[in-house]
């Protein structure tokens, strides 16, 4: 079980488990988020939601929380639809376009696939 974890990136440990989200170090007590984003046997990067599901280009998702918007008088407001994602690779992984608030970037760990 260990060998599909990563090591911690404090202390290097190779005990490492998952504990709601997050992986955890015995040795260290460092605790940091489980990504998103696999890599898999031909590199290619696989992007998921929320619940684990693999995201697409041109999927349909759903924001999952309510999300503050820097510049905007509200917040973006859990349940709302997102057409035609585009996956893109950095800190926010999704590129789209929202009604009532234009051109944005999602992180895909708070939408999930409708």
């Amino acid at each position: 079980m260990t060998d599909t974890l990563p090591p911690c990136p404090q202390c290097a440990s190779t005990y490492t488990y998952a504990d709601q989200g997050k992986f955890v170090c015995p040795e260290c007590a460092h605790e940091w988020l489980a990504q998103v984003i696999e890599a898999t046997a031909d590199d290619a990067v696989v992007y998921k939601d929320a619940n684990g599901n693999v995201l697409v280009d041109g999927d349909t998702v759903t924001v999952i929380k309510d999300l503050k918007v820097k510049g905007a008088a509200s917040a973006l407001k859990a349940g709302t639809k997102v057409k035609g994602i585009r996956l893109v690779e950095g800190d926010h992984n999704i590129d789209c376009r929202i009604e009532g608030f234009g051109a944005m970037k999602l992180k895909s760990e708070f939408v999930r696939k409708a």
